[in-house]
């Protein structure tokens, strides 16, 4: 495989660049480069600039946003918000939602829901996981039943992203009984304002709040809230998932890292020198980048793949990306734990901006532990990884 970029990609890649640069603000990317949480102002204004710009959805097909780009060029783009420290559009709108409902859903809810879901003008969470249905989902209980011209939907989500921000939650809801567990899914949508939705914080290890509890208490939801075919939201949700772990790679947020570590470890003091002397460090951080380069040429061919396709079978080496991508974040967040050393330990302030007692340009560290903790969940969303291996020893390998 040729690697290197035709001169018409490299000048796209530079218009990418440059308008991240220039066109989304210096503190929202300041906040993503330390690893600070962003708020909803912070995404809203982001993905409103990029969807100025039609770059909000450029995955999704053109008349709802989309844009006629090649698998490369889908690459290139994505590649260089990570590495300019953008946030990502919203994942829940534009990755997850928007690609099962231009897929599935019909016209009425097309015009409905993508325009505002791509300018995050309705806000959109997930609902998958239940207490008793997390690596085995087809286990999930909520239940959905018919009652004339409404599903009265009873049951728990949990670790729901944001959706204490949420207007809407895309569900799984368990809708026959009596068929095979994976065949009695359905996939419903359901307004968060709705009587009988409660929203319970779950404050992570790291001190924020970003997953909550959903509970459903004989919420009724109209029929035509149903995306797709009754009973068939096993399917949607595969391919949902599918999109959901190539994205979890996320290859140019590690390359970001990576290079911060490394102006970083220059700057860092250590023994008579800095971090940056130090050759066991270093070796860590080569080892990295090798691996990540790597799993960048198999993201290529998984992309290139996706393109050519006419099927919506989700590719099983999705879940390679997912697994490796998801380990490859960790040990960058553990090279920038290491990095800030004790002071990474200290409680970060309050208001996100950091602590103005450290060092002159040292002011990153106390978002250092955060971080690192909150990057323990990378391997487990999105499927774990010790069901991804099960995945790809089925798919890939065929055993």
């Amino acid at each position: 495989m040729d690697l290197r970029f035709t001169p018409e990609e490299a000048a796209f890649r530079d218009e990418v660049r440059t308008f991240c640069r220039e066109k989304i603000p210096a503190e929202i990317r300041r906040k993503v480069s330390e690893g600070r949480g962003l708020g909803k102002d912070d995404i809203v204004a982001a993905q409103r600039i990029l969807n100025a710009r039609g770059w909000a959805v450029p995955h999704w097909p053109t008349e709802w946003g989309g844009q006629d780009w090649t698998p490369i060029q889908r690459y290139i783009y994505t590649e260089e918000l990570f590495q300019a420290a953008v946030p990502l559009p919203q994942q829940f709108n534009c990755y997850m939602f928007g690609p099962v409902l231009a897929t599935f859903g019909n016209q009425a809810q097309k015009e409905r829901f993508l325009p505002r879901a791509a300018n995050l003008d309705d806000w959109w969470c997930q609902g998958f996981s239940e207490p008793g249905a997390g690596s085995d989902l087809a286990s999930l209980k909520t239940k959905a039943v018919r009652d004339g011209d409404h599903y009265v939907v009873d049951g728990q989500k949990t670790w729901t992203t944001l959706g204490q921000h949420a207007d809407w939650i895309f569900c799984l809801v368990r809708t026959d009984f009596a068929a095979k567990k994976q065949r009695g899914i359905s996939f419903l949508v359901i307004d968060m304002t709705s009587p009988g939705i409660t929203v319970r914080p779950i404050i992570t290890l790291e001190g924020r709040h970003e997953v909550n509890e959903v509970f459903f208490d004989s919420v009724r939801v109209p029929v035509e809230n149903l995306v797709g075919e009754e009973n068939r939201g096993w399917d949607y949700a595969k391919f949902l998932l599918a999109n959901e772990r190539t994205g979890i790679a996320r290859i140019g947020l590690t390359k970001e890292r990576i290079q911060r570590i490394k102006r970083l470890a220059r700057a860092m003091p250590a023994g008579p020198g800095t971090m940056w002397d130090d050759a066991d460090f270093r070796a860590r951080v080569a080892e990295v980048e090798i691996e990540l380069k790597a799993l960048e040429i198999t993201q290529m061919r998984v992309t290139a793949k996706q393109g050519r396709a006419d099927s919506v079978e989700p590719d099983p080496a999705s879940s390679l990306l997912k697994v490796r991508g998801s380990e490859l974040q960790q040990a960058a967040t553990e090279l920038l734990l290491e990095l800030a050393g004790p002071f990474g330990l200290a409680a970060p302030a309050r208001d996100g901006q950091g602590r103005n007692d450290l060092p002159g340009g040292f002011d990153w560290v106390d978002a250092a532990a955060p971080s690192y903790f909150n990057n323990r969940k990378v391997s487990i969303y999105g499927g774990s990884n010790e069901i991804q291996h099960n995945v790809i020893a089925k798919g890939i390998l065929g055993l």
